[in-house]
């Protein structure tokens, strides 16, 4: 009779009608940007959720009603413990940082935190996994849009972030051949929206085109997907998504001007005048690297980021739509939450006359984001 019930639950989970009560999720990263959409999507779908964050991740965006356990995704103990009585288990955290005065602290986290997390789900017995990886590990497709069809070379990739990514999602598709892991991987785009609170690398373009510092473009592109209609496809390739098979999660292919051009309409201000040619840029990111080792602080240009600007990073879910019944809204609603969150956190006030609030932008480790 448990047997049967049992097979039920399985039944009705995979054509998305959750049972809960014994559905445990252990999702990590929930601390961040993505991470934090993923677990509300699940909370709000009637699983119980548990995440693992580090000491020094901020709580901000971490629901009162989760279990939270603390630890590393390189401390072996502490991703045991957190996996122990789990069914299911989502990856999101990642060092999403295109430049780092160590770019070992980015394969650290990234790619060991990977192995050990899924080598000890293995271990666990997990019953299903969603692992987060990026569009970073997709060849991008000169004069169109790239699909799952196209994974990227290790040595092709540029820079640490979008190296490591490529490598750790050959791990896991290495482990779903040869071990048997029970994993659906999802390759986010570009997320915008709400919680972004370190901010990710495309926030950080958010905010400062939203306090009129980017009078200046270069000539590229991307993909633009709420975080949140990310989120709705963790929770479809759960429940639909087959082992071992990769699914783009994306929304509208934009060009950065467009974008910013959005975004100055949206906070009334100029849009951006001056086209930079990405060759002209360099010396920029040069200094601005250069600076940072000084500073401490993560360059806004850097070099590995403008040599993947040479490509409009343009990308087709058609496959995720298809098989997921994945879909997204119009981007410029990402944007419109994301500049929401922003102002209501207080990073849109001029840091000259910025009163310092502690709950308004919490400080974070540099790996405490998620991909994207």
């Amino acid at each position: 009779m448990i047997m049967d019930r049992r097979r039920q639950a399985r039944a009705e989970i995979l054509h998305g009608c959750w049972m809960g009560g014994f559905d445990l999720i252990l999702i990590t990263g929930a601390s961040g940007f993505v991470g934090s959409a993923v677990a509300k999507a699940f909370r709000e779908a009637g699983l119980q959720v548990r995440v693992l964050i580090r000491a020094s991740s901020p709580r901000i965006n971490i629901d009162p009603s989760d279990t939270v356990v603390v630890g590393d995704i390189c401390d072996r103990d502490a991703v045991a413990a957190a996996l122990r009585g789990v069914r299911y288990l989502v990856h999101t955290a990642a060092d999403y940082r295109l430049w780092a005065p160590s770019p070992a602290e980015i394969f650290r986290t990234n790619v060991e935190g990977t192995r050990i997390l899924m080598e000890e789900a293995l271990q666990a017995g997990v019953e299903r996994i969603v692992y987060t990886s990026s569009v970073a590990t997709i060849e991008p497709c000169t004069g169109g849009s790239s699909d799952e069809s196209r994974p990227l070379s290790e040595d092709r990739a540029i820079g640490p972030y979008k190296k490591s990514k490529v490598i750790a999602e050959r791990l896991v598709e290495g482990m779903v051949r040869r071990s048997g892991l029970p994993a659906v991987i999802v390759n986010p785009s570009t997320p915008i929206g709400p919680r972004d609170v370190r901010p990710t690398p495309t926030g950080r373009i958010v905010v400062e085109a939203a306090r009129g510092r980017m009078p200046g473009f270069v000539d590229t592109g991307l993909n633009l997907v709420h975080v949140d209609d990310v989120a709705a496809g963790h929770l479809a390739a759960l429940r639909k998504g087959v082992i071992g098979e990769r699914y783009i999660l994306g929304g509208e292919n934009v060009s950065l001007l467009t974008m910013l051009a959005d975004i100055a309409h949206l906070t009334g201000r100029r849009p951006p005048w001056l086209r930079v040619p990405v060759v002209a840029a360099y010396p920029v990111a040069v200094a601005a690297e250069l600076w940072s080792h000084v500073s401490g602080r993560e360059p806004f240009a850097t070099r590995d980021a403008l040599r993947m600007a040479r490509h409009h990073m343009f990308f087709n879910d058609a496959k995720a739509r298809r098989d997921l019944a994945y879909s997204a809204r119009p981007y410029r609603e990402g944007i419109a939450d994301a500049i929401a969150w922003f102002q209501d956190a207080g990073y849109l006030v001029d840091r000259r006359s910025r009163v310092k609030n502690p709950n308004s932008r919490p400080t974070s480790h540099p790996a405490d984001v998620s991909a994207r």
